[in-house]
């Protein structure tokens, strides 16, 4: 292994320039978390205007196999080579890759170019995160925390709105052209500033082989999650050979972690307790977040009998709870030795929250069961802001990008595992296991009983409240490391 490279003085940097970091920062991560968004209720506009809705699932497929499967690249690579170059190739890539989607003639190329800009999307917020831990301390790092959880609120919110707006008032390929002026005020804000950044980068040599195998592992898994129980059944053939080939590839992969001398993701990261604790803690919370968010609107249309438009008001502090809780755990670690507390006692009272909606949900007032949605938000925001400035608070500076990739590489996984869970438990709940190619989880609203499809809610958020179990306790035995007050 070569030798460590002696590190550059740290530089100083002002709170201005700090905050015009952090504005630069804000807009890369607002083009990713947007476009996650802001997709789904222009669909069915892109499939009538193409000609081709078989095929229209796979503009979001393309785009979260890809990013997904090359996050822990960026990580590695910015370690390697340093930040700014890094965000800015990723910034450069989702930009090239909206042009593509916007001037995309056929489904099939807007798929190809979802998949590009993916490959550009993967790196924008763990890169943003990286920076952060960059130029700030973890105690300084806390304060700024609540705007990384604003801009998921603001895209969750604005997103399906703007979506719905551009698409059927000026032309679906808006929803594409709007992400090249952000790409650009992202592009203009980052480019010089982030000159001023430490060069924390050792001499590193990327493990191509075990980049493949990564890529090609979490890509076969994803594909099979998002087809699973929808496209195919969960016994067909496809998804079968997906699960099989992704788990061969994923043991070649560990095997390679365990051989080659510098590994993709270093062993000493992996096997660090607070890195697993808090890595799975915040897997299964965001991932049990992200089922909730696309599956609770079924639940209040389908059961409580709301619209569209009341239920996505009644979206909304299942929305802002997060910020919430994000906000109270990153003050709590600034200023409290055991930052734990707050979060372990928000993360049991979001556990009960969902038991009681599982209980008794389709017959709870509605105020209360959005005072439910509050509290339990509150929990899972907690952990997210804590996940992230724990993991970065252990591991060495040149580690910081490969680890906090990592993190929200298995955060990814473990929203689409999750996903996949929800939607097999409503499917095979309502369809009595005919499971398939063709269904589609929105008909489920005006196509199914409303008590069969309470009832299948009501496993649903039983699984949720495993989910938040296994969040609890994993942060439960995450070690309470005092955090470093200087960088």
């Amino acid at each position: 292994m070569n030798a460590p490279q002696t590190l550059p003085p740290r530089v100083s940097l002002s709170p201005a320039e700090i905050r015009s970091i952090l504005f630069g920062l804000i807009a890369a991560m607002l083009l990713a978390a947007l476009d996650q968004t802001i997709v789904a209720t222009a669909m069915p506009t892109i499939g009538r205007e193409l000609g081709d809705a078989e095929n229209l699932p796979w503009i979001v497929t393309a785009y979260l196999l890809a990013s997904t499967a090359v996050t822990p690249l960026y990580g590695k690579l910015s370690d390697i080579h340093g930040r700014r170059v890094m965000l800015l190739i990723a910034i450069a890539i989702f930009s090239i890759g909206s042009l593509a989607c916007a001037l995309a003639p056929t489904m099939v190329t807007l798929a190809l170019a979802r998949g590009l800009q993916g490959a550009g999307g993967g790196g924008l917020i763990a890169l943003a995160q990286t920076i952060l831990a960059d130029i700030l301390s973890p105690k300084e790092r806390a304060r700024y925390q609540v705007y990384v959880a604003s801009v998921f609120v603001v895209s969750s919110l604005a997103g399906p709105l703007l979506g719905g707006f551009l698409a059927q008032h000026l032309h679906w390929s808006a929803i594409f052209w709007i992400n090249l002026p952000i790409g650009v005020v992202a592009y203009l804000l980052t480019n010089s500033k982030l000159k001023l950044l430490p060069r924390n980068e050792r001499q590193h040599r990327l493990d191509y082989l075990g980049a493949v195998l990564l890529v090609l592992g979490s890509s076969g898994l994803m594909l099979a999650l998002n087809w699973g129980g929808v496209r195919y059944p969960w016994v067909s053939a496809p998804v079968l050979g997906l699960l099989v080939l992704s788990a061969l590839i994923s043991a070649g992969f560990v095997v390679r972690l365990l051989t080659v001398s510098e590994p993709l993701i270093p062993l000493d990261v992996l096997k660090d307790q607070v890195v697993y604790s808090a890595t799975l803690s915040a897997c299964f919370a965001m991932g049990t977040l992200i089922g909730l968010t696309i599956y609770v609107p079924i639940f209040l249309e389908g059961v409580i009998g709301l619209n569209p438009s009341q239920s996505g008001m009644a979206m909304v502090p299942l929305m802002v709870g997060t910020v919430i809780g994000a906000t109270l755990s990153s003050r709590s670690m600034m200023y409290f030795k055991h930052y734990k507390r707050a979060p372990l006692a928000m993360m049991a009272t979001s556990l009960a929250c969902c038991m009681i909606i599982a209980a008794q949900g389709d017959r709870l007032p509605l105020w209360l069961m959005e005072g439910l949605f509050v509290l339990l938000s509150i929990g899972i925001g907690t952990v997210l802001p804590l996940s992230t400035i724990a993991i970065q608070n252990t591991v060495e500076r040149h580690q910081l990008g490969i680890a906090t990739a990592a993190m929200n590489f298995f955060r990814s996984l473990g929203g689409a595992l999750i996903v996949a869970v929800f939607g097999t438990i409503v499917l095979g709940s309502t369809m009595g296991g005919d499971v398939g190619a063709g269904h589609d989880i929105g008909s489920l609203i005006h196509g199914t009983n409303a008590a069969l499809l309470a009832g299948a809610f009501r496993w649903v958020f039983l699984a949720a409240s495993v989910g938040l179990l296994l969040a609890l306790g994993f942060l439960a035995a995450m070690e309470e490391r005092p955090l470093q007050s200087s960088l």
